[in-house]
């Protein structure tokens, strides 16, 4: 079992910490509020997670904390806010994802804040990259104080990558940081492009399912360039 200060333990939180400050400097953070998570690669009923009370900005791979399934902490200098616990212990036991991204993010936050589908995945090409992988939460309701809530999430995801929280925020997940990180800033970017859009008065023009599914598959084949914004990311978030 792999130990907090293993090597490949520590690049996952140097890793993990790089995400964080970068959703801070792309504007995804709210305060210190909201978490990342991974599961460590040996023991998917242990996972990494930012720590209470630290801005993304100034978390370090130091700063990261271990916690189990159950949101016991069992490694850091810190403590883990409780409902970052109950969401991401649910949504990593029962979705069996390996990287969960929960932000208030505000473009995102905001279709989810509206009726009916919020994110429209045939608009352009960087919400065709989310095409079928989407879900929504229609039931909000209010802070997660217990692990049900996190496993409610987790059921209503019912597979996807993706999950709007209706007036709440928004779940990304991965089998990477990098690829959820990337996904994470593009979902942003996509959502800001169709409130703009919609603002303008003038009705949205979305491609075909059939097209924006083909565009999807290609964008899934290819994911060097997720791999190279993470590179550039470790280079510029010291």
């Amino acid at each position: 079992m792999l130990a907090f200060d293993d090597p490949a333990v520590r690049r996952l939180r140097a890793d993990l910490a790089v995400a964080l400050r970068a959703a801070d400097h792309h504007g995804l953070s709210e305060g210190v509020c909201n978490h990342f998570s991974v599961a460590l690669p040996d023991s998917p009923d242990r996972f990494l997670i930012n720590p209470r009370g630290l801005h993304w900005s100034e978390i370090h791979a130091d700063d990261i904390v271990m916690i189990d399934a159950d949101g016991n902490k069992l490694a850091g200098r810190h403590e883990v806010e409780p409902t970052a616990m109950f969401i991401h212990a649910g949504v990593h036991r029962v979705a069996g994802k390996a990287c969960v991204m929960h932000t208030h993010m505000p473009y995102a936050t905001a279709l989810g804040s509206t009726r009916g589908v919020p994110f429209e995945t045939a608009l352009t090409q960087n919400s065709m990259n989310f095409h079928g992988r989407v879900a929504v939460d229609a039931n909000y309701g209010g802070l997660a104080l217990d692990m049900s809530e996190g496993e409610r999430i987790a059921k209503a995801m019912n597979g996807a990558d993706v999950v709007f929280l209706a007036n709440h925020g928004v779940l990304v997940c991965g089998d990477r940081i990098d690829y959820t990180y990337n996904d994470l800033y593009y979902l942003e970017r996509a959502c800001m492009v169709q409130m703009i859009a919609a603002g303008s008065g003038v009705p949205l023009a979305p491609v075909s399912a059939n097209l924006a599914g083909h565009t999807a598959a290609q964008l899934m084949q290819e994911r060097l360039q997720a791999e190279l914004f993470f590179e550039s990311l470790r280079r510029r978030m010291k």
